[in-house]
């Protein structure tokens, strides 16, 4: 399940950007006092009561300007606004309720999302200034006196947002479908794919890049198990991202990538690996998710007897940052090897979910320590006691060790090499977290 989305919109300089950096606890967007500097909207993940959600900030809306940034900053905010699950609209009460206020307002209630106003500035602590009464003449219900600056009043604030998030579905339901995210650069088959797939036009297939706009779902059933094949936009390069709508697709690409529980990483034979592809992949790397590196239109490639082999050996090199990824090379045009790619979902989500016991893990790390002793400096060795799973998805391991910093990157790789070599874990990457004995997570 995706995370549901929070837009902060309101007229230009009213201090968006102000509270969502204040929100996410990071300087991510850019403040200013000259209205229009947040341009582009702005993705930030927030926490509050143990609710994860995406934070989106966005440029100022200007309901009737005529001037081609702040008409461009509107139609960025309608897209946000529309694929919200909770607005949030930002006054300023030093400005008190203006034209602009209004005629936001009125575009905010005919989206039919969840609305929250904020009346922002309110520094002085204690009783709102009477100004702040006035807002409730915007008919939104009451106010939320907020000072982002300051921070005062955000827990309200987050406190009335998280009132209208979406019931936790009951995710034993699903627990047999595995969700697969089809990413890729634009225009590298990965709609051929899905309508290959379900035996169906679902998708719009072009030559035309960014074709394909929204994520869609088609629900799969065979004898490897159920899928539901996620659908993305293209992810281009920020450099060459001009449209507005194309910005929005490349977040929802993201955001389905966190939806999955597998990602086939799609590559175009007859290009070859890019640094965009590496872009691609890092995607679902940060997010720990299985991944298969699929080679498509490999019907259109030139081949001799050793074509696969030296196409293998070089995305090896390219892709050493994810080495654990099985490579296939299939043809959406032609069905070449669609079957086998299941079979290889199935696998790598059983991988990316396997749960190892704690002895079985401290047999192959004595074996591994007594075959290469861990690393000393300045004559104090590092010790390991013990190491322990801590969750799945992807599979995260715990090591207790006498002193963390001893504990360097090298020996790690070295030992998770080992991990891989008795359990497998092919397809996930693995990750570890060191503890001092008796500290915190270090």
């Amino acid at each position: 399940m995706s995370k549901p989305v929070v837009a902060i919109v309101g007229r230009p300089n009213v201090g968006k950007s102000t509270l969502f950096n204040k929100l996410i606890g990071t300087r991510l967007s850019i403040v200013d006092d000259t209205p229009g500097v947040t341009r582009d909207r702005i993705y930030g993940d927030c926490e509050w009561l143990n609710h994860n959600f995406l934070l989106v900030d966005t440029g100022g809306i200007e309901p009737y300007s005529t001037d081609v940034i702040l008409s461009q900053m509107r139609a960025q905010a309608e897209i946000a606004i529309e694929t919200a699950d909770v607005i949030v609209l930002v006054t300023d009460l030093n400005c008190g309720v203006v034209a602009s206020d209004y005629e936001v307002a009125s575009m905010l209630q005919k989206s039919g999302k969840p609305i929250i106003l904020c009346v922002n500035k309110c520094d002085r602590v204690g009783a709102p200034d009477p100004e702040f009464y006035e807002f409730y003449n915007l008919g939104l219900g009451d106010p939320v006196a907020v000072s982002s600056v300051h921070g005062h009043g955000t827990g309200d604030l987050l406190d009335e947002v998280i009132k209208y998030f979406p019931e936790t579905v009951d995710e034993e339901e699903d627990e047999e479908i595995i969700n697969v995210a089809i990413i890729g650069k634009p225009n590298v088959g990965k709609s051929s794919l899905v309508n290959r797939i379900s035996g169906e036009n679902r998708a719009i297939v072009s030559d035309i890049a960014g074709t394909t706009r929204d994520t869609t779902d088609t629900f799969v059933e065979n004898s490897f198990g159920k899928f539901n094949i996620i659908d993305t936009a293209g992810i281009r390069r920020k450099s060459r991202i001009n449209d507005a709508i194309e910005k929005f697709s490349i977040i929802r690409a993201r955001m389905a990538v966190e939806r999955a529980n597998v990602c086939v990483i799609m590559i175009d034979a007859t290009e070859g690996f890019t640094e965009q592809d590496s872009k691609v992949a890092g995607i679902a790397l940060d997010q720990g998710k299985a991944c298969i590196v699929a080679v498509n239109k490999w019907d259109a490639v030139e081949k001799d007897g050793n074509t696969m082999n030296e196409f293998r050996k070089k995305l090896a090199v390219d892709f050493s940052f994810m080495s654990y990824a099985p490579v296939m090379f299939i043809s959406a045009k032609t069905g070449q090897r669609i079957d086998r790619l299941f079979e290889m979902i199935a696998f790598v989500h059983s991988q990316n979910s396997m749960r190892i016991s704690t002895g079985k893990l401290n047999e192959v790390l004595a074996m591994a320590t007594s075959r290469v002793q861990p690393p000393t400096d300045k004559g104090k060795r590092l010790k390991i006691y013990y190491m322990t799973q801590a969750s799945t998805r992807p599979p995260t391991f715990v090591f207790f060790v006498n002193n963390a910093e001893l504990f360097h990157f090298s020996y790690q790789r070295y030992l998770e090499n080992q991990i891989r070599e008795v359990f497998g874990l092919d397809g996930t990457p693995v990750r570890f977290i060191i503890r001092e004995r008796g500290e915190g997570k270090k």
